[in-house]
């Protein structure tokens, strides 16, 4: 089994910045695509931003310029941060990532439990 534990949200001001990290641990073989996803209140989860493992990048086209996605293969973990942050940008905010654990396993999507970022005044 997979666990992803996220951590880093919180409440800030507009135009403020927060970091999210997202580890990844238990029975992993190999890690390839990470990410962040997000999702407000009535509205559907959206992406916000992928990286894979070579560390090709993607983002939503809200947040380019100001969001960044990073990993650390060495740690299983991927980061977002985030900054001149809008209130628009309030949501809870998932880390997936696509993982197989063993050479003869399909590769299989895990989600994180979501870490709660409100942009407020």
């Amino acid at each position: 089994q997979v666990q992803l534990v996220e951590s880093g949200g919180g409440l800030v001001q507009p135009g403020g910045s927060l970091r999210l990290s997202c580890a990844a641990s238990g029975s992993i073989f190999g890690i390839y695509a990470m990410g962040w996803y997000r999702q407000a209140p009535a509205k559907q989860r959206e992406l916000v931003a992928s990286i894979t493992s070579d560390s090709t990048t993607n983002y939503a086209d809200s947040v380019k310029g100001r969001f960044t996605i990073s990993r650390d293969n060495a740690k299983n973990t991927v980061y977002l941060q985030m900054s001149s942050l809008e209130p628009e940008d309030t949501a809870v905010y998932y880390c997936h990532a696509r993982v197989q654990t063993s050479r003869i396993t399909p590769v299989q999507t895990y989600w994180g439990q979501g870490t709660q970022v409100t942009v407020s005044s």
